[in-house]
């Protein structure tokens, strides 16, 4: 099963209930005569980003089927979903192997080892990580959990639109970042449930679901970003683009100094520390000289800005723009 429906997203919010922090929605920013925005501000989440949510949604449906192995759990991560992992892992007091690329930032590295993970080091890429956390469930019998491409913890991300809506039952537009596409397949199949457009963002530079829908099926891509520790998949989950492609959805696309200028600008005008992954969704919004970069909103359309994780280095914040 690759389509994620409303009844997942459903089924996830019994299991996940009282086990993740509800996410704070604060009210809009900007002029009368612009959109209205609202920023969801899921980096306050267990463990620093959404993927608390996904992680804590795969064990407890294995804990329910039955289907949790004495090996534990491993996982393949930028980072963020091993901490999710990791730490849903030891709520179930299981192990936990992370497999993690060499250049993965050393905050998240330290924190995993914090919450008692094994941290292995592996290539330079997520794809390289993956192929070696495959390898390790075959011989350990540990159950593999991905970083997206699952419908249990795309499901589980997807609880956090629910709870959007019920703050903001009017919302017209949810804007989202998008590595490999789980979130905003989560997302997506709830926005559709409310009358709610999906607007997927990703960097220019790292596209794999633009990529996807531009093809027509999933497609490999190149992997170059600001934003590529936590948004550096190669190739989208199938189910990300059976989301992409329902009626109402939007793909999009941003330059890296929108993502950098995006992520200073909520540092500066709001004191809000984010990843440049999450930053990307506010990038959507700001102007650009390109009109087929970003998102367009219309004068007095509300727009929830998703934005999803803070585990980050925030020094480079503190220097001065014309420092960096």
């Amino acid at each position: 099963m690759h389509e994620i429906s409303y009844g997942d997203v459903k089924a996830a919010t019994d299991r996940v209930a009282g086990r993740v922090r509800p996410v704070a929605v604060v009210p809009p920013a900007g002029g009368p005569r612009g959109p209205q925005v609202w920023f969801a501000l899921e980096y306050m989440q267990h463990t620093g980003s959404f993927k608390a949510r996904g992680a804590q949604n795969f064990l407890a449906a294995h804990r329910d089927a039955g289907t949790l192995p004495a090996a534990g759990v491993c996982i393949a991560s930028g980072g963020n979903a091993g901490l999710a992992c990791a730490w849903a892992a030891s709520r179930q007091g299981l192990n936990a192997t992370v497999f993690l690329p060499r250049n993965a930032p050393a905050l998240k590295v330290a924190r995993l080892r914090g919450y008692g993970a094994e941290v292995r080091l592996v290539g330079t890429q997520y794809a390289d990580a993956l192929d070696a956390c495959e390898h390790f469930a075959a011989e350990s019998g540990a159950l593999a959990q991905h970083a997206y491409a699952d419908p249990y913890v795309s499901a589980g991300a997807g609880t956090l639109m629910e709870e959007i809506h019920a703050q903001v039952p009017d919302l017209d537009t949810v804007v989202v970042s998008v590595g490999g596409g789980g979130l905003f397949a989560g997302v997506a199949a709830s926005a559709r449930q409310h009358g709610v457009r999906a607007v997927a963002v990703e960097p220019e530079n790292c596209r794999a679901l633009n990529a996807a829908l531009e093809a027509g099926r999933l497609v490999d891509v190149e992997v170059e970003s600001v934003a590529s520790d936590a948004l550096g998949a190669r190739r989208a989950w199938q189910g990300a683009l059976a989301a992409v492609r329902q009626d109402g959805a939007r793909s999009v696309l941003v330059a890296e100094e929108q993502i950098v200028a995006a992520r200073r600008s909520l540092w500066e005008e709001r004191r809000i520390v984010v990843e440049h992954a999450a930053a990307t969704a506010l990038a959507a919004l700001l102007p650009s000289e390109d009109p087929a970069r970003g998102y367009r909103a219309a004068p007095g359309e509300k727009v929830a800005v998703v934005l999803c994780g803070a585990n980050t280095d925030p020094t480079d914040l503190l220097e001065p723009p014309a420092a960096r």
